[in-house]
């Protein structure tokens, strides 16, 4: 699997775990966190006396469920440790394939939650011997409206299981969250809300007519990376893949109105380096496990500063390295300027080439308004809380 030395989150993490204390972990993207809670879970499930459905796994999207069971598949391929993937928004053959397996019995269960409900209404899974609950980013579950879905299933199961609890974020809801399906757990913090160290940021100011073209200079620029784009809405994303197909770049959509085998189709594609360019929402800054992503580029600024921490945390995973450019247009800089308080530091703002003319100037204490040059001052007073890095 390419595993040297543990990483924080999984030194930390695996000695709690299999101790069967309820644990939560505050650890961003990238940081191994996978591993953190699979190692040790196959490890009970190995030290069990009786084979049975051990361990349940949820998980946001489809994408991430699909991911931990690959890596279930890969850590435990020399143990004889069983999963199933369970996840929506597939055709019949697949609930019935999904529901034949259930009938065959595995040791552990990585689900969706809204197709886990289902399943659990139906009566066709049985909770009764479950020793261990994993909730893998718990704060995407609730952006997606799924945290009374998981107190629900949460109440089902058994009150002696373990409670493993993994967010990028610890919002007040998940802190409630917490209070309500664990027990006493030990808390861990790895480095919330800043980008991994290899990670090299830039950032250019350009006005947003301009951003096809500034565009198409760096992916001329960076040939030989895995190249990962954002943008803000599926239209975009769409838009955007239509102007880079016209110029001959080896480019792909991800968006959710791609059918389930398409979007496999798609991400193998990109995992074997058979697609270097892959254009998405923020679904992939938090669903995609591909490493090796050398260039992750922000089309637009994420309104939540967060997301900006997610995104670029695609790239330099593992200790590697990885370059992270954002585009930020006159309306988005306050926006971004929020986005550097957060991380407490000021990303590098190179120039452009001349050939480019006139770009704006980075002014955040300045409203901006989207599509123009025009601004009006703000009445508050601005502060930078921060030293260039």
């Amino acid at each position: 699997m390419g595993y040297k030395t543990p990483t924080p989150i999984q030194t930390q993490s695996i000695p709690v775990i299999l101790s069967g204390k309820d644990i939560v972990a505050c650890a961003q993207t990238g940081t191994g966190k996978t591993a953190a809670f699979l190692l040790p879970l196959i490890q009970h499930i190995l030290s069990a006396e009786k084979r049975h459905l051990n361990a349940l796994i949820i998980a946001p999207t489809r994408e991430l469920v699909l991911q931990i069971d690959q890596q279930i598949d890969g850590l435990g391929y020399f143990c004889g440790i069983s999963s199933i993937a369970i996840y929506g928004g597939n055709d019949g053959v697949v609930w019935s394939q999904q529901m034949h397996a259930l009938e065959q019995g595995a040791d552990i269960i990585c689900a969706t939650p809204g197709r886990l409900m289902a399943l659990m209404q139906s009566g066709k899974i049985d909770f009764s011997n479950l020793k261990h609950l994993v909730l893998d980013e718990a704060d995407r579950m609730l952006d997606m409206g799924f945290i009374d879905d998981i107190k629900n299933i949460a109440s089902k199961l058994p009150s002696t299981r373990q409670t493993i609890l993994f967010s990028a974020t610890m919002p007040l809801k998940i802190r409630q969250l917490i209070g309500q399906i664990s027990k006493s757990p030990q808390l861990i913090n790895i480095a919330v809300s800043k980008p991994a160290e290899g990670v090299k940021q830039l950032a250019f100011n350009v006005y947003e007519a301009q951003k096809p073209d500034v565009l198409t200079l760096h992916l001329k620029q960076y040939t030989s990376d895995t190249i990962l784009i954002f943008c803000s809405t599926k239209e975009a994303v769409k838009r955007l893949e239509r102007e880079l197909l016209k110029q001959q770049f080896t480019v792909q959509a991800f968006h959710s109105d791609l059918e389930q085998l398409e979007r496999e189709r798609v991400m193998r594609a990109f995992k074997s380096k058979q697609l270097q360019i892959l254009i998405g929402t923020d679904i992939l800054s938090r669903g995609i496990d591909v490493e090796d992503i050398g260039l992750v580029i922000n089309y637009t600024v994420p309104p939540d500063p967060e997301d900006y921490i997610h995104r670029i945390g695609r790239t330099a995973r593992a200790a590697k390295q990885g370059t992270a450019i954002t585009y930020i247009a006159p309306h988005e800089q306050r926006t971004f300027f929020k986005t550097e308080q957060l991380m407490g530091m000021e990303v590098e703002k190179p120039n452009l080439p001349a050939t480019f003319g006139e770009t704006p100037k980075y002014e955040p204490e300045v409203k901006h308004q989207r599509g123009t040059v025009k601004t009006n001052s703000l009445k508050k007073p601005f502060r930078k809380p921060f030293k260039k890095h």
